[in-house]
């Protein structure tokens, strides 16, 4: 069985989609689609912007849906078995399985992206990866802190992303290194995957509303749970929860691999998630 996966940020690069959109005529329609859309030049700013701008997270959220969507539509054979996608890149995995259009989806991600960007802007938070560490060590560790941080990122064993409140972020990071951890501290601006992000769930979810999903046409193992969903008020739910919830990544892949998958194929920018995947499968062989 075939798995489709879906990168969420961290996956952009300048000139990402340029090879896209000058072999596929499809890919150029897709690219010009999307900018009339959404009123600017995004492919601009993805094929010859700066990463300084690239980096936004209401540029880069666009620019990775772009991208893994149209990969899709210009893959020979996609029929896939079953999918998921990592934070943002489960809005992708939902347009390639046709829960909703491509059209609608870019809509879905301006409008989260937004909603996530404002509340960067307004409060000091941020993220960092944990490696060595246990999970129940980092989430007992995160519980005992009087401030905002929450485990964010399921990623692979021995690799947990935390998020939150800046100054929280900074004391259990200081704590998780003298008890032997290694800190990474994600160049984000956002405390993404927190209760910080409770005013941004709460305007998407208003907005969710105005798009018709359908029932999906192969299983989606969402972050919220793990689980294979295909009933649309369910994967709306999920997907407006997700916000505010840790992305079970780990989980995910192994439910897929467990139920029947055994190729998992990368369909964004970069192989980043081949990579992560690789730890995963191989701690459970």
């Amino acid at each position: 069985m075939k798995a489709y996966i879906f990168p969420g940020q961290g996956s952009q690069f300048i000139g990402m989609g340029k090879d896209l959109y000058n072999t596929s005529s499809l890919a150029r329609k897709l690219f010009h689609l999307s900018d009339d859309i959404l009123g600017f030049q995004m492919t601009c700013i993805m094929f010859n912007g700066t990463m300084e701008i690239l980096k936004k997270t209401k540029y880069t959220q666009l620019a990775i849906y772009i991208y893994s969507v149209i990969k899709t539509k210009i893959l020979n054979n996609f029929n896939p078995d079953m999918v998921a996608g990592h934070s943002l890149g489960e809005l992708s995995a939902l347009t390639s399985i046709d829960v909703f259009s491509f059209e609608e989806g870019l809509r879905l991600v301006s409008q989260r992206a937004l909603a996530m960007q404002e509340i960067c802007e307004s409060v000091h938070g941020g993220m960092a990866a944990i490696f060595g560490l246990e999970d129940n060590v980092i989430e007992k560790i995160c519980k005992r802190d009087n401030g905002i941080i929450v485990p964010a990122n399921y990623n692979y064993p021995g690799q947990l992303v935390i998020s939150g409140e800046y100054d929280s972020l900074k004391r259990v990071c200081s704590f998780f290194k003298k008890i032997g951890g290694k800190i990474l501290m994600l160049p984000v601006h956002g405390a993404f995957h927190s209760p910080i992000m409770e005013p941004a769930r709460k305007k998407f979810s208003k907005f969710i509303e105005t798009i018709s999903f359908k029932d999906s046409k192969c299983p989606i193992y969402q972050n919220v749970n793990a689980q294979p969903v295909k009933k649309s008020s369910n994967i709306k739910k999920n997907l407006i929860q997700q916000l505010t919830s840790p992305v079970k990544w780990k989980q995910s892949i192994e439910n897929m691999k467990n139920h029947g998958a055994i190729s998992f194929i990368d369909v964004g920018p970069g192989h980043l998630l081949q990579k992560i995947n690789k730890k995963i499968i191989n701690s459970i062989l």
